[in-house]
């Protein structure tokens, strides 16, 4: 086994592609500390800021998702796509990785696909219970596809299918040891419960009308608000900070806000329900209805149905989301139940798992 192995791992546009890239890139490090980790990503999107934060030297490609409508970015997209199957056998030629690595979104699919055309062992991590476009092309080819979900076998080979479960930050597996830090943190006032509002790393316009409309409504809960609004609405919002409410574009320190939270009310993005089981406190979800064949609420529905958390759906806001909030923080029997469940669904060695199918392949 070489001792000083060398990854490319790739994925982006959003938290969920990349916070699985970083979680796999640490333990690979973890593992092989000689190793030499590069990453590629998108060149205008959040992973060329969160991934040097990390630590690692991150490549930008010229790419971006296909939208839904007719736009001047669709029609590029075929030039796009093509600069970035020449850069990314640029990259290749010259960092000579043992494995490539994709956790999604369109800069995984150029660098895995040539890496692919190439010989070289590639892995791709399917973060959802319905694959996107980009792992979907790039199955044919790979050695090793990590998935979180049952019955994946519809749309990948099921001899190349490993059962792992989503990455997830280490930080948060002692994240009940780390209550009080939490509290002086966000400077709360440990006789009230805490609500914290997670509608992604772009925001949820939904999520947030929705906590606008309730703001007093948790004041006479008795309850405080951490709001995640995400960085295309803190303009909007950020006028609502107050003693009892603490508004943010993204907070940094995952593990301190779940340590902090009472009760939890996010999208159902595949990564955030990894979290979630692993963190165990009680949720509900408020699947977006916007994405690829509704995977929100399946991946939602499938936590639901074994009461592992409350599933809103936008269309019943109003008229479920005040009494299922009551009960939640008024029944204990209730909490508890929905805690334990959630925290049976977790895969805490996630990580481990999919890096052990990585090391597999290393020549």
């Amino acid at each position: 086994m070489k001792t000083n192995p060398r990854f490319i791992i790739s994925g982006g546009g959003t938290g969920g592609h990349i916070y699985p890239a970083i979680a796999i890139a640490n333990e690979l490090k973890a593992q092989f500390p000689e190793a030499e980790i590069l990453f590629v990503g998108a060149q205008d999107k959040m992973e060329m800021q969160k991934v040097p934060a990390a630590g690692y030297q991150i490549q930008g490609l010229w790419i971006a998702g296909i939208q839904r409508k007719l736009t001047l970015s669709n029609l590029m997209f075929p030039v796009k796509f093509l600069s970035s199957l020449i850069k990314s056998r640029g990259i290749i030629n010259k960092f000579k990785p043992d494995v490539v690595i994709g956790t999604g979104g369109f800069a995984s699919g150029a660098v895995v696909k040539v890496a692919g055309s190439m010989n070289i062992p590639t892995v791709i991590q399917e973060q959802n219970s319905y694959p996107g476009i980009t792992n979907k092309m790039l199955a044919k080819k790979a050695k090793s596809i990590c998935v979180a979900y049952e019955g994946l076998e519809r749309f990948f080979d099921n001899e190349k299918i490993q059962l792992t479960g989503n990455p997830v930050r280490q930080d948060l597996l002692s994240i009940d040891s780390k209550r009080n830090q939490a509290i002086e943190s966000f400077k709360l006032n440990p006789n009230k419960k805490t609500v914290v509002v997670l509608g992604g790393s772009l925001g949820a316009r939904k999520i947030n009308q929705l906590i606008e409309q309730k703001l007093n409504f948790f004041t006479e809960n008795n309850v405080q608000v951490i709001w995640q609004c995400g960085k295309f609405y803190f303009d909007e919002y950020k006028k609502y900070n107050t003693e009892n409410v603490q508004v943010n574009a993204f907070f940094e320190q995952m593990d301190l806000l779940y340590a902090a939270a009472d009760v939890i009310i996010s999208r159902a993005g595949a990564s955030s329900v990894s979290e979630l089981a692993i963190v165990g406190k009680p949720v509900i979800f408020i699947p977006s209805p916007n994405v690829a064949e509704d995977h929100q609420t399946k991946n939602a529905k499938s936590i639901a149905d074994k009461n592992g958390a409350i599933l809103i759906k936008e269309s019943e806001l109003d008229q479920r989301f005040e009494s299922e909030f009551k009960k939640i923080v008024a029944d204990e029997n209730h909490t508890k139940a929905l805690s334990e469940n959630l925290k049976k669904l977790a895969k805490p060695d996630a990580t481990k798992d999919i890096v052990k199918q990585i090391v597999q392949l290393i020549k």
